[in-house]
């Protein structure tokens, strides 16, 4: 009966319990100018038969990601999550656990938050990793704030790369704390220069890997230059399943490394939630925000685990807390660990090829369709296709058909008509070699 609204009887009895006559009562400080006297536009309340009829007609109006050829990435991508993912974080002692404030009684989830830390280090290619974060644009601007912290400086160079996502969220926070962002100018094909915006006054450079239009490019030389100027870079991956076949942005010299890991154990959940993953440099860990989960024995010898940081604001000396984030995606990073455990090193590599051999077939298939230019010349699952109309309008023109073709540059970057015709378009495992075909039909029938 959870969840079911209170019955009349239940509300005066409540209200009497408290000496209050009305429910109006417990309003009187909020002034008249900012209520409601008249009632909703809501239909009165039904069944549960006849809401879940009425909520499922309105579902039935979207086009579900499972019931067509999907293209959509961006930033949150479709992939198969194994039956066993969802079986397992639904065991009670993980569902209703929350956050680990008693070790002695929490060695399961910090064991799993140990395992999960270890997991993100080995695939960011860093030295230690936190016990995740809300999603990847936060963890992107808690970055930049622990690069402050380290080099005492607060100018930003933003790669024009970068998810426009992501550089919303920093931008919002810097205009509060009036902070220094330059963002650069967006480069489709990967070409700009961004060693050439650093000074002895940056702070930090954010790049993307792979970038907001697929690109796949290598960080040493922004590392060397972002260094010998005594600036940090920080490499956010929106697809960490990528990390299965590309270089690690520890091997490129990445001093700390944030990512979405929304591929990894989480179905695309219309938008959340997701997990943020955080790594960096072990002469970093005091900087790092969030939680770090321990491994150490007891008096007996017997193996433990312990929070060995939880330097956060809900605790004692809030004015020296290193995050505004007052807690961990728990259960989704939960249900990273456990697809990554079930894939292990091997399958993550084979996932990662057959997304790279899924990208690079739709590539082909589209090529294929006259005035298609393919503008990512190297990429992982995602790459960017210059279309010979607006790409907003053959988006919807192939939704109609029953193809999620992918996500208009236009929407994201709005009023700039350099990207009108641009179309970012994912590939992965899922996709088949008729969803291609079907795709690349589609298209050339839009565009005849």
């Amino acid at each position: 009966m959870r969840y079911l609204p209170l019955t009349v009887d239940d509300r005066q009895q409540m209200l009497h319990r408290i000496g209050a006559k009305s429910v109006d009562d417990l309003f009187t400080d909020v002034p008249d100018a900012a209520r409601i006297d008249h009632a909703f536009d809501l239909p009165p309340h039904q069944g549960e038969l006849d809401v879940e009829r009425a909520l499922s007609a309105m579902a039935a109006k979207n086009t579900s990601a499972g019931a067509v050829p999907f293209f959509i990435g961006c930033g949150a991508y479709k992939h198969h999550v194994p039956a066993a993912v969802d079986h397992l974080i639904q065991r009670s002692e993980f569902l209703t656990s929350y956050t680990p404030y008693q070790p002695e009684i929490s060695q399961g989830t910090l064991q799993y938050l140990f395992e999960f830390q270890t997991q993100v280090a080995l695939l960011t290619g860093m030295d230690v990793a936190n016990a995740s974060m809300y999603d990847g644009s936060t963890a992107c601007n808690e970055a930049v704030q622990m690069a402050h912290r380290i080099t005492r400086r607060d100018k930003v160079v933003l790669s024009g790369g970068l998810h426009p996502h992501y550089r919303a969220v920093i931008e919002t926070s810097a205009k509060f704390a009036g902070e220094a962002i330059q963002p650069l100018a967006a480069d489709p094909r990967g070409a700009e220069d961004i060693a050439s915006h650093i000074d002895g006054d940056t702070s930090c450079v954010v790049v993307q890997y792979p970038d907001f239009f697929g690109g796949v490019r290598d960080f040493t030389q922004v590392a060397a230059a972002a260094h010998a100027h005594g600036a940090l870079l920080i490499v956010a991956t929106p697809e960490i399943v990528s990390m299965g076949a590309l270089t690690p942005p520890g091997d490129m010299g990445a001093d700390i490394v944030v990512a979405e890991g929304q591929s990894i154990g989480n179905a695309l959940n219309f938008g959340g939630p997701y997990v943020g993953l955080f790594a960096t440099r072990q002469k970093f860990v005091r900087q790092m925000p969030g939680r770090l989960a321990g491994e150490t024995v007891d008096v007996d010898g017997r193996r433990g685990y312990v929070l060995t940081l939880s330097t956060r604001e809900q605790h004692i000396r809030r004015e020296k807390a290193t995050s505004n984030i007052c807690t961990n995606s728990g259960l989704c990073c939960l249900a990273f660990t456990i697809h990554l455990a079930l894939l292990g090193e091997h399958g993550l590599k084979r996932l990662a090829l057959l997304n790279h051999e899924s990208a690079v077939k739709l590539a082909a298939a589209l090529k294929g369709v006259p005035g298609v230019e393919i503008v990512t010349q190297a990429f992982f699952n995602e790459f960017t296709v210059r279309t010979p109309q607006p790409a907003a309008r053959i988006v919807e023109a192939l939704a109609d058909r029953g193809v999620l073709a992918g996500v208009p540059v236009s929407r994201l970057m709005p009023g700039d008509d350099a990207v009108e015709n641009l179309l970012i378009t994912a590939a992965t495992e899922v996709n088949t070699d008729a969803d291609r075909a079907r795709y690349a039909a589609a298209l050339a029938e839009v565009l005849s």
